[in-house]
């Protein structure tokens, strides 16, 4: 993995919010609408050594310019996005070290991470999210702030789970936040709303107008139904 330094933000104490695409492109999404919402600018970028797949354009390939973006803002850290995730495990590793190292470098206590959670209960319009954290004390705080801890025992894969064990080793605090969805294969704009409004709510912070979001999800169904 290749890390580019583009610029040495001056900014100290942030928040890190830390995501890559997932099921229902719900770490994506919420993601590139925080960069466009509050207009981050980029400081760092993580590219892969090769690419890992080609794009066929009808008779020739072209490679992809695969790369993830750290950017930020006052007192915010945004880190991933875009499309896909690392595919080895090794390269995977070194990103979530990555963004441990760069969380340090300027003094974050708070990663948040945040995805999909596949369930075959029926919402409707109104996808819950649920928390996970790094300590069982973290969980009792986050209780009384009226969100529901997730409900049952399971593995959480890739980066939007694996990012939390290495803030775990690492001392740092870190929170996951996975939207309800029942269709992982297409985009959820309405989880991905439910995660933004969370974030808002225990970080304090106002993310922007997700009207076009819903919008988007209105047309996704429309489709759909066609």
């Amino acid at each position: 993995m290749e890390f580019i330094q583009e610029e040495e933000p001056d900014i100290k104490k942030p928040i890190v919010i830390a995501a890559m695409q997932d099921m229902g492109n719900v770490g994506s999404i919420v993601v590139n609408f925080i960069n466009d919402s509050l207009q981050t600018k980029t400081f760092r970028t993580a590219k892969p050594p090769f690419p890992t797949y080609v794009i066929d354009k009808g008779g020739y390939i072209e490679l992809p310019d695969e790369s993830w973006e750290y950017k930020f803002t006052d007192d915010l850290i945004v880190f991933g996005g875009g499309k896909g995730q690392p595919k080895s495990n090794s390269e995977l590793n070194t990103l979530c070290q990555d963004v441990i190292d760069v969380s340090k470098k300027y003094s974050a206590k708070f990663i948040y991470t945040l995805g999909g959670f596949h369930t075959n209960r029926i919402f409707q319009n109104s996808p819950k999210t649920f928390i996970t954290s790094t300590s069982e004390e973290l969980m009792n705080r986050m209780k009384g702030l009226n969100v529901e801890t997730t409900p049952h025992e399971s593995m959480i894969t890739g980066f939007n789970g694996l990012i939390l064990g290495f803030a775990k080793r690492n001392g740092i605090h870190g929170i996951g936040m996975y939207a309800e969805l029942n269709v992982p294969e297409i985009p959820q704009y309405r989880s991905a709303i439910s995660i933004i409004k969370t974030i808002e709510r225990l970080t304090y912070i106002k993310l922007g107008d997700t009207s076009q979001l819903e919008s988007m999800a209105q047309e996704i169904e429309r489709k759909f139904k066609n």
